[in-house]
């Protein structure tokens, strides 16, 4: 008698990636029956350093090295990730071998005390770990106070609470995920900003050449999420894209075509270089960096350029 099938996720140990971890868990178990499939909690570089902006620390990788690690000597077989916390150029040797049902994408207004953002007085001080909505908070509303925030997402939600900030600004998915959707006063529309690529996604990652891990997780990977992803996250690439650039994309699939929007700004708002595109949904990839490069033929690169001077 073989022995049962045995699958190991990687995952930080925030509530919320735990829950992700254990969401993919339960839907691997229900696959395969019989298998052993359990979550391997670990605490990440991005996890440890909360005093400094993520921009100035590494980045969106100090998130997923630790669990690469792990499945790179074979303590685990995968990892769940946030699409929006996974860099755009993936470390060799490694691929996203499923992309999940999409979640939610937008960004969410939370406070306790105003209904919107547009309520806000002058002066009022709100809370974003995203340079993205940065750009975008102070170009609409430029008489606000705009503040680092840091942590996990209870974290955010507790300086929230102690007064610290009059708002903050959180993906929708992971309030949503974890029961706490009463908490999002308002959905922003994509229109005023523009989500992350890939936010309210999850990616499946696994080590190159891992048929068998592959076999398990195809499953799970969601053929319209997954072309929408890939349009966001090439247009994203092809500028560039890190948490050192304020980058909107956002795709999404109508009557059979794949409209993908995509945005680059400078950090203070005051340049914003906005286009959009239409296309197969086949064509993702290739959509995405025809859009870029269309934000490049209207001066993206001099956007770029300043703000790899400032770094």
């Amino acid at each position: 008698m073989s022995a049962p099938l045995n699958i190991v996720i990687a995952s930080r140990e925030s509530r919320l990636a735990l829950w992700q971890a254990e969401h993919v868990r339960a839907r691997l178990a229900a696959l395969h029956d019989g298998a052993r499939v359990s979550v391997l909690g670990m605490t990440t570089r991005g996890d440890q350093i909360l005093d400094r902006p993520l921009a100035r620390i590494g980045g969106k990788g100090l998130f997923i090295k630790e669990l690469e690690a792990a499945i790179q000597a074979g303590k685990a077989d995968l990892a769940v990730h946030s699409l929006k916390d996974v860099p755009m150029e993936m470390p060799k040797g490694f691929l996203l071998a499923a992309i999940c049902l999409r979640e939610n994408p937008l960004d969410a207004f939370v406070s306790d005390r105003y209904a919107a953002l547009a309520e806000l007085p002058p002066g009022a001080v709100v809370g974003t770990s995203s340079l993205r909505r940065e750009a975008v908070l102070r170009r609409r509303y430029p008489r606000l106070v705009i503040q680092g925030l840091r942590g996990n997402l209870d974290t955010r939600l507790k300086k929230l609470d102690e007064g610290q900030y009059d708002a903050i600004i959180l993906a929708a998915a992971g309030l949503i995920r974890l029961g706490l959707a009463a908490r999002i006063r308002a959905l922003l529309p994509a229109e005023e900003s523009l989500p992350a690529p890939g936010q309210g996604a999850l990616g499946l990652e696994i080590r190159a050449g891992r048929e068998d891990a592959a076999a398990w997780v195809a499953p799970l990977h969601d053929a319209a999420t997954a072309h929408c992803v890939r349009a966001e996250r090439a247009f994203s690439r092809a500028l560039g894209g890190s948490c050192q650039v304020p980058l909107g994309g956002y795709a999404l699939l109508r009557e059979g075509k794949l409209w993908l929007r995509g945005f680059i700004a400078r950090p203070d708002g005051q340049e914003m270089l906005k286009g959009e595109t239409r296309g197969k949904p086949e064509d993702d990839e290739a959509l995405g960096v025809a859009l870029a490069q269309t934000l490049r033929r209207r001066g993206a690169d001099a956007i770029l350029s300043s703000l790899a001077a400032g770094a």
